[in-house]
């Protein structure tokens, strides 16, 4: 018999994957907030803390291409349960080292990047998947609960290992996070995931590895409505980046340090994303996926917008939470119109390429921001110059108005973003520039090289 008359398919197989996947981000926002607290106990340093996202995100970008090459090239599931294992591997060392009573903060450096390295697979990998798992008409959905997946954590994990840290300690957190990558890839063990049929389009590069790992960028600049949404994701992730990173000094600038204040904004804004993710998996999002990406980025940085010209904390907290709430409607339509409109024995590259691009702003926009609040705007709203006189009757002039304003206007830059969007005709009809994947000239089994 083959493996699909063994195994769990279609929606089935995919939701058992999601629970096994959101039962495992879930205890592993547990133990990232555990251990960020032992980091802090053993090293009082902000930087210490900092290093660990640095020694992550280095080896994810550096391998991120050689990741979708491989995601393309091998076995779909088992380069699925790479992201896992890595994870499981580092969490275990962790761990062990904890109860011998070893553990040293700079470990946790070398396991960041075991994690990272396994991480590039992950995203990749899982999505290009599902593009086989599902038909294209539910991608909306399925894209609402990987977004589900990733905010939902966000709210749970820190009131979990609150409420667990003080009872079983880091050595029961780390232990029941092993628990759930063994569940994680028990679930995978026991569905169907369909590798992708050949299409002429995927073996025009197949056999060179390093043109393989090109090929994913070549690809979207190739096509200019690809390239054009990845724009529109490129530029409002900049806006909203350099925006966030000045959101909570602002919240605390405005509020004499109250870190209860910063809480209840931030709490906000994951519980938005939470229940958007739920809408939308419910509600699979617009039939023609381009208005929730570029209509979203409009509401989202109207919102964003409103939360910089408020001044108290009622109105940071509903606006944090409606910015918030679209996030998973630009998302999920974004994934979808992806997943269905590039071949799946190629998503694995493209997909990465993807993700390189839209992580690059990701070094950029804490700079912009804490330059722009420092030395320009913070200054300027507390004078009698033009910024003062124009924009004070909007954010005020006082010490956090200048990044007030950035917010303001950041939020304005990530709407006019979505506006530019339907401006231009590549980007505006490209589910009808585009051809769907499933419609692509496919390869004769015979064909494709052993």
């Amino acid at each position: 018999m083959t493996e699909e008359k063994h195994r769990l398919g279609g929606m089935v197989g995919f939701i058992v994957v999601w629970l096994g996947q959101i039962v495992s981000v879930l205890a592993s926002g547990m133990t990232q907030f555990a251990l960020t607290i032992w980091m802090y106990q053993q090293t009082s340093s902000a930087t210490a803390l900092g290093l660990m996202q640095v020694f992550y995100i280095t080896p994810f970008l550096l391998i991120s291409p050689i990741a979708g090459v491989m995601v393309d090239r091998y076995n779909r599931k088992l380069m699925m349960m790479v992201s896992d294992l890595a994870a499981g591997a580092g969490t275990v060392l962790v761990l062990v080292l904890q109860s011998q009573g070893r553990l040293e903060f700079w470990m946790l450096y070398i396991v960041s990047a075991l994690i990272g390295l396994g991480g590039a697979f992950q995203w990749p990998a899982y999505s290009a998947a599902i593009s086989t798992m599902v038909p294209k008409e539910q991608y909306g959905r399925v894209n609402g609960l990987m977004t589900l997946m990733e905010a939902g954590p966000g709210v749970l994990a820190p009131l979990l290992a609150g409420m667990f840290l003080p009872i079983v300690g880091l050595t029961g957190i780390l232990a029941f996070d092993v628990i759930t990558f063994v569940f994680a890839i028990g679930a995978l063990l026991v569905v169907y995931v369909p590798q992708p049929p050949k299409t002429v389009e995927g073996q025009k590069e197949s056999g060179n590895f390093f043109k393989e790992a090109l090929y994913g960028f070549t690809y979207i600049f190739a096509r200019p409505s690809l390239l054009g949404l990845q724009l529109v994701f490129l530029f409002g992730n900049l806006f909203s980046g350099i925006g966030y990173t000045v959101l909570a000094p602002m919240v605390l600038e405005r509020t004499s340090n109250n870190a209860a204040a910063l809480g209840a904004v931030m709490t906000a804004g994951a519980v938005g994303a939470v229940v958007g993710g739920i809408g939308m998996s419910i509600w699979g999002g617009f039939k023609r996926r381009v208005h929730g990406v570029l209509g979203g980025w409009i509401l989202a940085g109207l919102g964003f917008a409103m939360l910089g010209l408020g001044q108290v904390l009622p109105v940071w907290v509903f606006f944090s939470a409606f910015s918030s709430l679209v996030g998973p409607l630009i998302n999920a339509s974004n994934q979808s119109i992806w997943m269905a409109k590039v071949a799946p024995d190629v998503q694995g590259r493209v997909f990465s390429a993807r993700r390189l691009i839209a992580w690059s702003t990701q070094p950029v926009a804490p700079i912009i921001a804490g330059t722009l609040a420092d030395f320009v705007l913070e200054p300027a709203m507390l004078g009698t110059g033009t910024l003062a006189t124009v924009f004070g009757p909007l954010v005020g002039n006082t010490s956090g108005s200048g990044m007030s304003l950035l917010i303001f206007l950041c939020g304005l830059g990530a709407a006019a973003v979505g506006v530019a969007g339907y401006y231009f005709r590549v980007i505006r009809n490209a589910e009808d520039i585009l051809p769907d994947h499933d419609t692509m000239e496919k390869v004769s089994p015979e064909a494709v090289p052993e």
